[in-house]
């Protein structure tokens, strides 16, 4: 694969959307006549395989979908003001979940047009503990038992849907923190898969599928868990981004090669200026990897994690990293936008 197929996408809280067409080698930021206000908030993307023209963006403004065919956002009727999460079926790009803010879950049926309200029970909209509106972090589609999917809500635990996002059950016995923000499903070689979910203390893993949770503590000073990935080709090898809080001054990547069993450090260059926050991959090429700190810095690597390159171009503030591979006969968002965008370029 060429690298310069790939196109790597960036939610920025307050900058809207980036694009990069080369990798991560350098950028454009298409501005408000492409169909998304300049300085919405970017809390996630979601694409599938069989839909390449479309991709999807989770904003404080809403959903949107970019169409590359016109170049444009478009703003998508859905019910969520604030919209912090978003999936897409495996098995059928048609049907979307999303979360939002304060914590609400929908499923839609007919790629974004209509929504309806999935049954949540014990789903809570407000936390005495920040004073504040819960959200939901992340929704996983569980790639190991059939019509799971996984919610993580922060401040509100980990819900657990055995009917592809239509009703969700509330999982919280063991949890030492419901301030969840990501989840993983992982199995190592040869064992039965079990579900690690990040919260603000630590991981914690289920063996029975989420009823009840325990604690397992990282080889590290700080215990703030931000996102935890399993590898999309081996669910042994599993990445978690920490740091010392949101946004925090300094981070580290931890990596496991045994489901979560033992952790080791990942080295990132240089000085690492916040909380790890987020890491992108995509099964098309398992060795590609991005990810980026909460303040705006970029590390890409192209041999499976192993080492690590830091990007030239620094954001102020991240939340998202996406990437994909785009056929040929599409066309690309920078170039087809008409209008005048924002470059940068660090080649």
């Amino acid at each position: 694969m060429k690298r310069n197929q790939v196109h790597v996408y960036a939610g920025t809280a307050g900058h809207s959307a980036w694009f990069s067409e080369d990798a991560g080698q350098s950028w454009v930021h298409p501005n408000s006549h492409s169909g998304m206000y300049l300085e919405a908030r970017v809390w996630c993307f979601a694409s599938h395989a069989a839909e390449p023209g479309h991709l999807y963006a989770g904003s404080d403004m809403g959903l949107y979908r970019w169409d590359e065919a016109g170049a444009r956002w478009t703003a998508l009727p859905s019910p969520i003001g604030d919209v912090w999460s978003v999936a897409l079926d495996p098995d059928d790009p048609g049907v979307l979940l999303a979360g939002g803010r304060p914590a609400s879950l929908y499923r839609s049926a007919d790629a974004g047009l209509t929504w309806t309200a999935a049954s949540a029970d014990g789903l809570r909209q407000f936390s005495d503990v920040n004073m504040g509106p819960t959200r939901v972090t992340q929704i996983l589609f569980d790639p190991v038992h059939a019509d799971t999917v996984w919610a993580t809500v922060e401040i509100g635990g980990v819900l657990r849907s055995r009917d592809r996002g239509r009703t969700w059950t509330l999982l919280e016995s063991g949890l030492l923190s419901s301030d969840v923000h990501g989840i993983a499903v992982v199995r190592a070689q040869g064992g039965p898969a079990s579900i690690i979910a990040a919260t603000n203390r630590g991981l914690h893993r289920s063996r029975d599928l989420g009823e009840t949770w325990v604690y397992e503590e990282m080889p590290a000073h700080w215990q703030y868990a931000r996102s935890i990935v399993a590898a999309a080709h081996d669910l042994s090898t599993v990445y978690v981004t920490i740091g010392n809080g949101p946004p925090g001054n300094s981070g580290r990547l931890l990596r496991s090669h045994d489901a979560g069993a033992t952790w080791a450090n990942v080295p990132l260059p240089g000085e690492i200026n916040s909380t790890v926050w987020c890491l992108a991959q995509h099964l098309s090429d398992p060795q590609l990897l991005f990810c980026a700190t909460n303040l705006g810095q970029l590390f890409r690597s192209t041999d499976g994690g192993n080492r690590w390159e830091r990007m030239e171009h620094e954001f102020g503030e991240l939340r998202a990293l996406h990437w994909r591979t785009l056929p040929e006969g599409i066309r690309t968002a920078p170039h087809s936008i008409t209008r005048p965008v924002i470059k940068i370029s660090n080649v």
